[in-house]
Protein backbone atom coordinates (compact mmCIF):
# COMPACT_ATOMS: atom_id res chain seq x y z
CA UNK A 1 0.00 0.00 0.00
CA UNK A 2 1.37 3.40 -0.96
CA UNK A 3 1.97 6.28 2.14
CA UNK A 4 1.58 9.42 2.50
CA UNK A 5 2.82 10.80 6.00
CA UNK A 6 1.96 13.89 7.33
CA UNK A 7 4.16 15.06 10.16
CA UNK A 8 2.19 17.64 12.71
CA UNK A 9 -0.97 16.27 12.03
CA UNK A 10 -2.58 17.93 15.14
CA UNK A 11 -2.59 21.15 13.04
CA UNK A 12 -5.97 19.92 11.82
CA UNK A 13 -7.67 23.01 10.00
CA UNK A 14 -4.68 21.88 7.96
CA UNK A 15 -4.17 18.24 7.71
CA UNK A 16 -7.99 18.92 6.76
CA UNK A 17 -6.87 20.99 3.96
CA UNK A 18 -4.09 19.09 2.31
CA UNK A 19 -5.27 15.50 3.04
CA UNK A 20 -8.93 16.73 1.92
CA UNK A 21 -7.59 17.20 -1.21
CA UNK A 22 -5.78 14.56 -1.78
CA UNK A 23 -9.29 12.60 -1.16
CA UNK A 24 -10.52 14.02 -4.84
CA UNK A 25 -7.48 12.65 -6.39
CA UNK A 26 -8.10 9.03 -8.02
CA UNK A 27 -4.48 8.32 -8.54
CA UNK A 28 -4.37 8.31 -4.71
CA UNK A 29 -7.16 5.64 -4.39
CA UNK A 30 -5.88 2.68 -1.82
CA UNK A 31 -3.44 5.35 -0.37
CA UNK A 32 -2.98 5.15 3.18
CA UNK A 33 -2.85 8.48 4.92
CA UNK A 34 -0.23 8.36 8.21
CA UNK A 35 -0.75 11.02 10.73
CA UNK A 36 1.93 11.80 13.56
CA UNK A 37 2.20 14.64 15.93
CA UNK A 38 3.21 14.68 19.24
CA UNK A 39 0.11 15.50 20.81
CA UNK A 40 -2.17 12.96 21.51
CA UNK A 41 -5.44 14.70 21.72
CA UNK A 42 -4.74 16.46 18.43
CA UNK A 43 -3.30 13.84 16.55
CA UNK A 44 -6.84 11.56 17.59
CA UNK A 45 -8.95 14.61 16.79
CA UNK A 46 -7.56 14.66 13.23
CA UNK A 47 -7.26 11.25 12.73
CA UNK A 48 -11.65 11.06 13.50
CA UNK A 49 -11.68 14.33 11.31
CA UNK A 50 -10.26 12.71 8.21
CA UNK A 51 -11.63 9.31 8.59
CA UNK A 52 -15.29 11.07 8.65
CA UNK A 53 -13.88 12.88 5.86
CA UNK A 54 -12.54 9.75 3.76
CA UNK A 55 -15.87 7.48 4.37
CA UNK A 56 -17.92 10.47 2.75
CA UNK A 57 -15.78 11.01 -0.11
CA UNK A 58 -12.73 8.24 -0.95
CA UNK A 59 -13.46 5.05 1.38
CA UNK A 60 -11.08 3.27 -0.48
CA UNK A 61 -8.46 5.47 1.71
CA UNK A 62 -6.72 4.57 5.14
CA UNK A 63 -6.47 6.60 7.76
CA UNK A 64 -3.50 5.33 10.72
CA UNK A 65 -2.36 7.51 13.54
CA UNK A 66 0.91 7.20 15.10
CA UNK A 67 2.45 8.85 18.44
CA UNK A 68 5.86 7.27 17.15
CA UNK A 69 7.34 9.16 14.54
CA UNK A 70 9.45 6.25 12.49
CA UNK A 71 6.26 4.13 12.38
CA UNK A 72 4.50 6.36 11.16
CA UNK A 73 7.01 7.65 8.40
CA UNK A 74 7.94 3.82 7.54
CA UNK A 75 7.60 3.07 3.79
CA UNK A 76 5.90 6.66 3.18
CA UNK A 77 6.17 7.88 -0.64
CA UNK A 78 5.34 10.96 0.19
CA UNK A 79 5.93 13.04 3.54
CA UNK A 80 3.98 16.24 4.48
CA UNK A 81 5.65 18.35 7.09
CA UNK A 82 3.42 20.91 9.05
CA UNK A 83 5.43 21.18 12.39
CA UNK A 84 5.45 23.85 15.02
CA UNK A 85 8.47 23.73 17.23
CA UNK A 86 7.64 25.12 20.72
CA UNK A 87 4.33 26.17 20.18
CA UNK A 88 2.33 29.58 20.79
CA UNK A 89 3.40 28.97 24.93
CA UNK A 90 5.94 28.87 25.80
CA UNK A 91 8.36 29.83 22.18
CA UNK A 92 6.14 32.37 20.88
CA UNK A 93 5.41 34.62 24.05
CA UNK A 94 9.12 34.47 24.42
CA UNK A 95 10.18 35.26 20.27
CA UNK A 96 8.00 38.44 21.24
CA UNK A 97 8.13 39.90 24.84
CA UNK A 98 12.03 39.27 25.77
CA UNK A 99 12.29 41.41 22.67
CA UNK A 100 10.10 44.15 23.28
CA UNK A 101 12.34 44.88 26.28
CA UNK A 102 14.97 45.89 24.12
CA UNK A 103 12.40 48.41 22.11
CA UNK A 104 12.77 45.92 19.37
CA UNK A 105 8.86 45.02 18.33
CA UNK A 106 7.54 42.67 15.64
CA UNK A 107 4.42 41.60 13.69
CA UNK A 108 4.79 37.75 12.54
CA UNK A 109 8.38 36.96 13.95
CA UNK A 110 8.26 33.38 11.85
CA UNK A 111 10.50 33.94 9.22
CA UNK A 112 13.90 36.31 10.08
CA UNK A 113 13.60 39.07 12.00
CA UNK A 114 15.04 38.18 15.78
CA UNK A 115 11.73 35.18 15.88
CA UNK A 116 11.82 33.57 12.82
CA UNK A 117 15.76 33.56 13.71
CA UNK A 118 15.16 31.65 16.82
CA UNK A 119 11.90 29.83 15.48
CA UNK A 120 14.81 28.33 13.20
CA UNK A 121 17.21 27.33 15.74
CA UNK A 122 14.60 25.14 17.78
CA UNK A 123 12.99 23.45 14.63
CA UNK A 124 16.39 22.70 12.84
CA UNK A 125 17.52 19.34 15.30
CA UNK A 126 13.64 18.52 14.72
CA UNK A 127 14.08 18.78 11.15
CA UNK A 128 17.26 16.80 11.46
CA UNK A 129 15.49 13.84 13.16
CA UNK A 130 12.75 13.97 10.40
CA UNK A 131 15.49 13.34 8.06
CA UNK A 132 17.54 10.90 10.23
CA UNK A 133 14.27 8.58 10.42
CA UNK A 134 13.40 9.31 6.73
CA UNK A 135 16.91 7.79 5.69
CA UNK A 136 15.93 4.82 7.82
CA UNK A 137 12.38 3.56 6.97
CA UNK A 138 11.61 5.99 3.73
CA UNK A 139 15.01 7.23 2.22
CA UNK A 140 13.35 7.85 -1.87
CA UNK A 141 10.35 9.55 -0.03
CA UNK A 142 9.52 13.49 -1.08
CA UNK A 143 9.08 16.02 1.75
CA UNK A 144 6.77 18.57 0.76
CA UNK A 145 7.71 21.35 3.64
CA UNK A 146 5.13 23.79 4.68
CA UNK A 147 6.86 25.03 8.15
CA UNK A 148 8.18 27.93 8.64
CA UNK A 149 10.75 29.33 8.48
CA UNK A 150 10.63 28.26 4.91
CA UNK A 151 13.51 29.30 3.19
CA UNK A 152 15.72 28.17 6.45
CA UNK A 153 14.27 25.19 6.76
CA UNK A 154 14.24 23.83 3.53
CA UNK A 155 17.65 25.23 2.91
CA UNK A 156 19.05 23.46 5.71
CA UNK A 157 17.66 20.12 4.59
CA UNK A 158 18.34 20.24 1.28
CA UNK A 159 21.91 21.04 1.83
CA UNK A 160 22.51 19.19 5.00
CA UNK A 161 20.59 15.98 4.07
CA UNK A 162 19.84 13.59 1.41
CA UNK A 163 15.97 13.66 1.83
CA UNK A 164 14.49 15.15 -1.47
CA UNK A 165 12.91 18.44 -0.33
CA UNK A 166 10.70 21.18 -1.82
CA UNK A 167 9.28 24.09 0.19
CA UNK A 168 5.74 25.11 -0.20
CA UNK A 169 3.90 28.46 0.71
CA UNK A 170 0.72 29.83 0.02
CA UNK A 171 1.99 33.60 -1.14
CA UNK A 172 2.96 32.62 -4.82
CA UNK A 173 -0.45 31.59 -6.02
CA UNK A 174 -2.56 34.40 -4.40
CA UNK A 175 -0.18 37.08 -5.24
CA UNK A 176 -1.84 38.61 -8.21
CA UNK A 177 -5.44 38.09 -6.90
CA UNK A 178 -5.03 39.54 -3.91
CA UNK A 179 -3.60 42.61 -5.53
CA UNK A 180 -6.27 42.62 -8.40
CA UNK A 181 -8.85 42.38 -5.76
CA UNK A 182 -7.46 45.19 -3.70
CA UNK A 183 -7.30 47.64 -6.62
CA UNK A 184 -10.58 46.39 -9.01
CA UNK A 185 -9.02 44.93 -11.46
CA UNK A 186 -9.98 42.35 -13.86
CA UNK A 187 -7.78 39.24 -12.68
CA UNK A 188 -8.79 36.93 -15.74
CA UNK A 189 -6.56 35.83 -18.41
CA UNK A 190 -3.63 37.36 -17.03
CA UNK A 191 0.49 35.95 -17.62
CA UNK A 192 2.72 36.58 -14.52
CA UNK A 193 6.09 35.52 -13.80
CA UNK A 194 7.01 35.98 -9.92
CA UNK A 195 10.59 34.76 -8.53
CA UNK A 196 12.45 35.72 -5.64
CA UNK A 197 13.11 33.85 -2.16
CA UNK A 198 9.91 32.83 -0.28
CA UNK A 199 7.53 35.60 1.08
CA UNK A 200 9.45 38.00 -0.42
CA UNK A 201 9.71 37.05 -4.44
CA UNK A 202 8.44 39.36 -7.17
CA UNK A 203 5.81 40.12 -9.56
CA UNK A 204 8.60 40.49 -11.86
CA UNK A 205 5.94 40.71 -15.24
CA UNK A 206 2.21 40.91 -15.26
CA UNK A 207 0.43 41.10 -18.65
CA UNK A 208 -2.60 40.70 -20.13
CA UNK A 209 -3.06 40.18 -24.06
CA UNK A 210 0.61 41.56 -24.62
CA UNK A 211 0.02 44.57 -22.51
CA UNK A 212 2.03 45.32 -19.55
CA UNK A 213 -0.03 46.17 -17.21
CA UNK A 214 2.23 47.43 -14.22
CA UNK A 215 1.93 51.17 -14.96
CA UNK A 216 -2.23 51.02 -14.31
CA UNK A 217 -1.37 48.69 -11.10
CA UNK A 218 1.53 51.48 -9.61
CA UNK A 219 -1.21 54.19 -10.40
CA UNK A 220 -4.01 52.52 -8.88
CA UNK A 221 -1.95 51.34 -6.25
CA UNK A 222 -1.04 55.49 -5.66
CA UNK A 223 -4.11 56.85 -5.01
CA UNK A 224 -5.00 53.77 -2.82
CA UNK A 225 -2.16 55.33 -0.40
CA UNK A 226 -4.13 58.06 0.26
CA UNK A 227 -6.23 55.63 2.81
CA UNK A 228 -5.25 53.13 4.92
CA UNK A 229 -5.77 49.63 3.63
CA UNK A 230 -4.24 45.87 4.50
CA UNK A 231 -1.88 46.48 2.19
CA UNK A 232 0.35 49.69 2.46
CA UNK A 233 3.63 48.21 3.58
CA UNK A 234 3.78 46.68 -0.03
CA UNK A 235 2.39 49.35 -1.85
CA UNK A 236 5.33 51.36 -0.39
CA UNK A 237 8.14 49.07 -1.37
CA UNK A 238 6.54 48.86 -4.90
CA UNK A 239 6.80 53.03 -5.47
CA UNK A 240 9.98 52.68 -4.02
CA UNK A 241 11.48 49.44 -5.37
CA UNK A 242 8.95 49.24 -8.49
CA UNK A 243 7.62 45.25 -8.12
CA UNK A 244 4.64 43.97 -6.07
CA UNK A 245 6.07 41.27 -3.58
CA UNK A 246 4.57 38.07 -2.76
CA UNK A 247 4.02 38.20 0.93
CA UNK A 248 1.37 40.65 2.98
CA UNK A 249 2.28 44.12 4.16
CA UNK A 250 2.35 42.88 8.04
CA UNK A 251 5.23 40.40 7.32
CA UNK A 252 7.15 42.32 5.13
CA UNK A 253 6.90 45.10 7.75
CA UNK A 254 9.42 43.40 9.43
CA UNK A 255 11.52 42.44 6.44
CA UNK A 256 13.15 45.67 6.19
CA UNK A 257 14.45 48.36 7.99
CA UNK A 258 12.32 51.07 7.05
CA UNK A 259 9.13 50.50 8.78
CA UNK A 260 9.01 49.47 12.54
CA UNK A 261 11.07 52.15 14.05
CA UNK A 262 11.24 53.56 17.45
CA UNK A 263 12.43 56.53 16.27
CA UNK A 264 9.54 56.97 13.95
CA UNK A 265 6.17 56.02 15.57
CA UNK A 266 3.83 57.81 13.00
CA UNK A 267 5.32 55.34 10.69
CA UNK A 268 3.30 52.50 12.42
CA UNK A 269 0.19 54.36 12.21
CA UNK A 270 0.58 55.83 8.85
CA UNK A 271 1.25 52.56 7.27
CA UNK A 272 -1.16 50.61 9.56
CA UNK A 273 1.42 48.08 10.97
CA UNK A 274 -0.10 45.29 13.29
CA UNK A 275 2.62 45.31 15.53
CA UNK A 276 2.42 41.40 17.80
CA UNK A 277 -0.49 40.47 14.93
CA UNK A 278 0.87 36.67 15.14
CA UNK A 279 0.46 36.44 19.43
CA UNK A 280 -3.36 38.02 19.05
CA UNK A 281 -3.96 35.32 16.14
CA UNK A 282 -2.56 32.91 17.91
CA UNK A 283 -4.79 34.07 21.00
CA UNK A 284 -7.80 33.67 18.65
CA UNK A 285 -7.30 30.38 17.35
CA UNK A 286 -6.93 29.31 20.79
CA UNK A 287 -10.34 30.17 22.32
CA UNK A 288 -11.75 29.65 19.13
CA UNK A 289 -10.98 26.11 18.98
CA UNK A 290 -13.00 24.47 21.44
CA UNK A 291 -16.18 25.65 18.56
CA UNK A 292 -13.91 24.61 15.30
CA UNK A 293 -13.38 21.38 17.40
CA UNK A 294 -17.14 20.17 17.56
CA UNK A 295 -17.68 21.20 13.43
CA UNK A 296 -14.69 19.46 12.97
CA UNK A 297 -14.21 16.62 14.67
CA UNK A 298 -17.59 15.56 16.03
CA UNK A 299 -19.69 16.32 12.70
CA UNK A 300 -19.95 13.14 9.99
CA UNK A 301 -21.34 16.02 7.68
CA UNK A 302 -18.47 17.93 7.52
CA UNK A 303 -17.85 18.63 3.86
CA UNK A 304 -14.42 19.46 1.92
CA UNK A 305 -13.68 21.23 -1.16
CA UNK A 306 -10.27 21.05 -3.09
CA UNK A 307 -8.11 23.73 -1.71
CA UNK A 308 -5.65 26.06 -3.62
CA UNK A 309 -2.79 24.17 -1.82
CA UNK A 310 0.36 22.98 -3.73
CA UNK A 311 0.60 19.69 -1.70
CA UNK A 312 -2.27 17.12 -3.27
CA UNK A 313 -1.34 18.83 -7.26
CA UNK A 314 2.22 17.45 -6.71
CA UNK A 315 1.90 14.44 -5.45
CA UNK A 316 -0.99 14.17 -8.32
CA UNK A 317 1.33 15.42 -10.63
CA UNK A 318 4.52 12.48 -9.72
CA UNK A 319 1.64 10.03 -9.71
CA UNK A 320 -0.03 10.31 -12.83
CA UNK A 321 2.74 12.47 -14.82
CA UNK A 322 0.48 15.01 -15.85
CA UNK A 323 3.12 18.29 -15.31
CA UNK A 324 1.60 20.58 -12.84
CA UNK A 325 3.23 24.03 -12.69
CA UNK A 326 3.79 26.16 -9.32
CA UNK A 327 5.98 28.18 -7.28
CA UNK A 328 8.51 25.93 -5.39
CA UNK A 329 11.00 26.46 -3.18
CA UNK A 330 14.37 25.23 -4.22
CA UNK A 331 17.91 25.13 -3.92
CA UNK A 332 19.71 27.77 -5.91
CA UNK A 333 22.21 25.52 -6.47
CA UNK A 334 22.15 25.57 -10.17
CA UNK A 335 21.87 29.54 -10.37
CA UNK A 336 18.54 29.68 -11.37
CA UNK A 337 18.24 33.39 -9.82
CA UNK A 338 22.17 34.13 -11.22
CA UNK A 339 22.69 37.14 -9.15
CA UNK A 340 21.30 35.72 -5.66
CA UNK A 341 23.85 33.08 -3.75
CA UNK A 342 24.17 29.71 -4.85
CA UNK A 343 23.58 28.54 -1.04
CA UNK A 344 20.11 30.48 -0.81
CA UNK A 345 16.88 28.74 -1.03
CA UNK A 346 14.69 30.52 -3.69
CA UNK A 347 11.21 30.71 -5.07
CA UNK A 348 10.38 30.00 -8.85
CA UNK A 349 8.12 28.53 -11.21
CA UNK A 350 8.84 24.43 -10.98
CA UNK A 351 6.90 21.92 -13.01
CA UNK A 352 6.12 18.64 -10.93
CA UNK A 353 5.81 15.08 -13.30
CA UNK A 354 6.91 11.61 -12.70
CA UNK A 355 10.48 12.49 -12.77
CA UNK A 356 10.18 14.63 -9.54
CA UNK A 357 10.40 18.67 -10.05
CA UNK A 358 12.21 20.29 -11.99
CA UNK A 359 12.87 23.81 -11.20
CA UNK A 360 12.38 27.07 -13.88
CA UNK A 361 15.85 29.10 -15.25
CA UNK A 362 15.08 32.90 -14.14
CA UNK A 363 18.52 34.34 -14.47
CA UNK A 364 19.05 37.87 -13.06
CA UNK A 365 16.23 39.33 -11.65
CA UNK A 366 16.54 43.59 -11.26
CA UNK A 367 19.10 44.12 -8.50
CA UNK A 368 17.36 46.19 -6.34
CA UNK A 369 15.08 43.12 -5.46
CA UNK A 370 18.12 40.90 -5.47
CA UNK A 371 19.71 43.16 -3.05
CA UNK A 372 16.38 43.47 -0.94
CA UNK A 373 16.48 39.70 -1.28
CA UNK A 374 19.92 39.13 -0.11
CA UNK A 375 19.99 41.15 2.77
CA UNK A 376 17.01 38.10 4.35
CA UNK A 377 19.62 35.18 3.07
CA UNK A 378 22.43 36.71 4.74
CA UNK A 379 20.65 35.84 8.15
CA UNK A 380 19.08 32.37 6.62
CA UNK A 381 22.93 31.00 5.91
CA UNK A 382 24.45 32.35 9.30
CA UNK A 383 20.81 30.78 11.25
CA UNK A 384 22.03 27.40 9.45
CA UNK A 385 25.80 28.42 9.93
CA UNK A 386 24.92 29.08 13.96
CA UNK A 387 22.68 25.30 13.80
CA UNK A 388 25.38 23.37 12.15
CA UNK A 389 28.08 24.60 14.13
CA UNK A 390 26.39 25.24 17.85
CA UNK A 391 28.69 28.65 17.95
CA UNK A 392 26.89 31.18 19.71
CA UNK A 393 28.96 33.68 17.43
CA UNK A 394 27.08 32.89 14.48
CA UNK A 395 24.27 33.06 16.36
CA UNK A 396 25.15 36.54 17.26
CA UNK A 397 26.40 37.11 13.24
CA UNK A 398 22.93 36.08 12.18
CA UNK A 399 20.77 38.40 14.45
CA UNK A 400 23.61 41.73 13.77
CA UNK A 401 22.71 40.82 10.51
CA UNK A 402 19.02 40.58 10.13
CA UNK A 403 17.70 44.05 8.66
CA UNK A 404 15.10 44.84 11.12
CA UNK A 405 16.86 43.87 14.36
CA UNK A 406 20.31 45.99 13.24
CA UNK A 407 18.35 49.06 12.68
CA UNK A 408 16.60 49.29 16.11
CA UNK A 409 19.44 47.82 18.26
CA UNK A 410 23.59 48.38 19.26
CA UNK A 411 25.62 45.22 18.85
CA UNK A 412 25.98 44.91 22.28
CA UNK A 413 22.07 44.78 23.03
CA UNK A 414 21.77 42.11 20.19
CA UNK A 415 24.30 40.14 21.42
CA UNK A 416 22.58 40.42 24.88
CA UNK A 417 19.13 40.16 23.18
CA UNK A 418 20.63 36.49 21.87
CA UNK A 419 21.58 35.60 25.23
CA UNK A 420 18.40 36.15 27.22
CA UNK A 421 16.77 34.44 24.51
CA UNK A 422 18.85 31.26 24.83
CA UNK A 423 18.20 31.13 28.08
CA UNK A 424 14.60 31.89 27.74
CA UNK A 425 14.35 29.02 25.32
CA UNK A 426 16.06 26.86 27.24
CA UNK A 427 15.91 23.05 26.49
CA UNK A 428 13.69 24.36 23.39
CA UNK A 429 17.16 24.93 21.78
CA UNK A 430 20.45 22.62 21.50
CA UNK A 431 23.58 24.04 23.78
CA UNK A 432 25.71 26.83 21.82
CA UNK A 433 29.07 27.19 22.50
Amino acid sequence: MKKITFIGAGSTVFAKNVLGDCMFVSALDDFEFALHDIDEERLRDSERMLTNLAQKYNSSIHITASLDRKTALKDAKYVINAIQVGGYEPSTVIDFEIPKKYGLRQTIGDTIGIGGLFRTLRTIPVMQGIADDMEKVCPEAWLLNYTNPMAALTGYMQRHSNIKTVGLCHSVQICTEHLFKALDMDHSEIGEKIAGINHMAWLLEVKKDGEDLYPEIKQRAKEKQTEKHDDMVRFELMDKFGFYVTESSEHNAEYHPYFIKRNYPELIDRLNIPLDEYPRRCVNQINEWGKMREEMVHDTQLTHERSLEYGSRIIEAMETNVPFKFGGNVSNEGGLISNLPTKACVEVPCVADRNGIIPGYIGDIPEQLAALNRTNINTQLLTIEAAVTLKKEHVYQAAMLDPHTSAELSMDDIISLCDDLMEAHGDWLPVYK
